[in-house]
């Protein structure tokens, strides 16, 4: 009995030792295969993301000297395209987050001859300037679509201040009606933000004191001028369009006007006043 006891105090706690040794050895290899693979996968994740900021790079500094697309060559245009192909497989299939859309847009590169009219227009033309073109979405607490804004700041040298002279806003509403493409409903054309150059305001009311009431008051008026037409009205059916998101982040936008209407390039503008 003695004897029996003795053996089994010796042997069982020998084996469960070992076990718990092999136990220990497993979990270890476990956690390390988890890290491994843990470490691998944001190595992969960060090689990716290095990936795709290089070929945003890329893109962008092909259009650079094109003019936002006035003085592109056939090449050009090709190379573009293929550029703007390879940046949208990283965000192939996903859907529109309307919270990274909202916000301003600044226009870098476009193929629309609807706004490649404009450039052409402004250069050849002494008396006409093109400034700064801007997207505005405001969608930040909607789930199915929001309100765009097309912003164009343009001049009348020596009339108007150089560049931003004055702002044409164009106004639609837009709804998503599958997981990339938003349909536009244009509703309004607007003219504000009228700044009249410093010759003009020499005219209308020299420096010379005093400034007569009447020049003040047109002064006034032409600063703080403000235009709406609507392009709606029930006699008329509103103007509309379908628009492909076919890229987006929280700095770069890709857009194509279905129908062979143009693409166009967008970069994140932390500021517009309208």
């Amino acid at each position: 009995m003695i004897s029996g006891f003795s053996s089994a105090l010796c042997v069982r706690p020998v084996v469960s030792f070992s076990n718990n040794i092999r136990g220990v050895h497993n979990h270890g290899r476990v956690t390390c295969l988890a890290t491994s693979m843990s470490s691998a996968s944001m190595t992969v994740a960060k090689d990716a993301e290095y990936e795709l900021e290089s070929r945003k790079y890329e893109l962008l500094n092909i259009i650079q000297d094109t003019q936002r697309g006035l003085v592109t060559t056939a090449d050009q245009r090709s190379t573009i395209e293929e550029a703007m192909v390879v940046v949208e497989g990283f965000d192939a299939g996903k859907e529109i987050d309307l919270s990274k859309l909202d916000g301003t847009w600044r226009l870098q590169y476009t193929s629309a001859p609807d706004v490649l009219i404009l450039f052409e227009s402004a250069a050849r033309l002494p008396f006409f300037q093109v400034g700064q073109i801007f997207q505005k979405f405001e969608c930040q607490n909607e789930s199915r679509g929001g309100l765009v804004r097309n912003v164009i700041k343009w001049s009348v040298p020596r009339l108007l201040e150089e560049n931003e002279g004055a702002t044409l806003i164009v106004s639609a509403r837009f709804s998503c009606v599958s997981a990339r493409n938003i349909y536009l409903k244009f509703e309004e054309i607007g003219l504000q933000n009228i700044n009249i150059s410093d010759d003009l305001q020499a005219v209308i009311a020299p420096a010379i004191l005093p400034r007569s009431f009447l020049s003040l008051q047109i002064l006034q008026f032409i600063q703080t001028f403000k235009a709406q037409i609507p392009v709606t009205s029930p006699e008329r059916q509103s103007v509309g369009g379908l628009y492909y998101l076919s890229y987006l982040d929280k700095n770069m936008l890709l857009g194509r006007a279905v129908g062979g209407g143009g693409v166009f390039i967008f970069t994140r503008a932390h500021a517009l006043i309208c």
